[in-house]
């Protein structure tokens, strides 16, 4: 996440940054919400810049779901976010309407809406008293506002793309002098199995971040084995190099078949800070399922055809 700067007003890339971005869709992309129709449950807790007082500790959940009745699905996120002084915490629902394009193609038009509160808890060491410049907040203060999202996700048999904005209001918290700036994200995937060997599949994915005041642009590429076991490496742009692996497991029963992951990422900062900084760690863990099992397809014969 972008540091935030105080003026007079702040600004800044005040979305959190994840590495294993490819596992993260729904938060910044409504229209991703049940579209794999699938029950999913996605935690993620994130490190930042160890080595720095006061770097940024992100916790982010997600769970989503498909809704039939609703011609679509419906999901929630919750985000806690600590940097410095700043205590961030939103929690949006989410609605995706799901539209057929053929061939097993699905588009998502997604919103989300929700509630954001940011909290400021100043702990200053000074020479002189805080109390005596105005311009230097001295106690706690907490701010609330809504927020709004929304979101396009295309999704193919082996392939997907997104387009989302969040902050639609750019909501201003003038008691803490933080503005919130509206954000944009273009993301995608590819699954590739190779021809050569099936128990390999190589998975190239992006994710572009941008206020139009910056812009961060994370590429990867990982490779899943035997359905089982994946590594890949991550480039985040004038910033990390971040290798990251992880595991899955097909947990569950027939009526009810489920799959669970758990993923670790460390980024190696390229960057100016990377003299100060011992790097960045993540986990992810998630566990998806099905409501109803796959069709079995069954074969007979009979003697008439025979």
């Amino acid at each position: 996440m972008g540091a935030i700067v105080m003026g007079s007003v702040a600004y800044g890339q005040q979305d959190y940054q994840l590495s294993q971005f490819m596992y993260d869709r729904l938060s910044i992309n409504p229209g991703y919400t049940g579209i794999d129709n699938k029950i999913c449950a996605t935690s993620f807790f994130r490190s930042q810049w160890s080595g720095f007082d006061g770097a940024p500790k992100t916790f982010l959940m997600n769970i989503h779901g498909p809704v039939p009745l609703l011609r679509g699905g419906v999901g929630l996120s919750l985000f806690s976010d600590k940097i410095g002084f700043f205590n961030n915490f939103s929690a949006r629902l989410n609605y995706s309407y799901h539209l057929s394009i053929g061939n097993g193609d699905i588009l998502g038009i997604g919103i989300s809406a929700g509630l954001m509160k940011v909290s400021l808890k100043p702990d200053w060491i000074a020479i002189d008293p805080v109390n005596l410049d105005n311009s230097i907040p001295d106690g706690s203060q907490t701010q609330s506002t809504y927020d709004l999202a929304f979101g396009l996700y295309y999704k193919s048999t082996n392939w997907y793309a997104g387009l989302s904005a969040t902050h639609l209001t750019e909501s201003d918290l003038v008691n803490l002098n933080v503005k919130n700036a509206r954000h944009y994200y273009v993301l995608g995937g590819y699954d590739f199995q190779l021809p050569s060997n099936p128990d390999i599949m190589i998975r190239p994915s992006f994710r572009l971040e941008s206020d139009f005041t910056s812009t961060q642009l994370d590429f990867n590429a990982n490779v899943l084995w035997k359905n089982m076991v994946w590594g890949g490496l991550s480039y985040r742009i004038k910033d990390a190099i971040v290798p990251m692996l992880g595991f899955q497991q097909p947990l569950g029963n027939d009526k009810m078949p489920g799959m669970i992951r758990i993923g670790y990422s460390y980024d190696v900062t390229t960057s100016e800070i990377r003299d100060y900084s011992s790097g960045s760690h993540e986990i992810m863990l998630s566990y998806c399922f099905n409501l109803k099992p796959p069709v079995k397809i069954t074969k007979s014969k009979t003697v008439r055809f025979l």
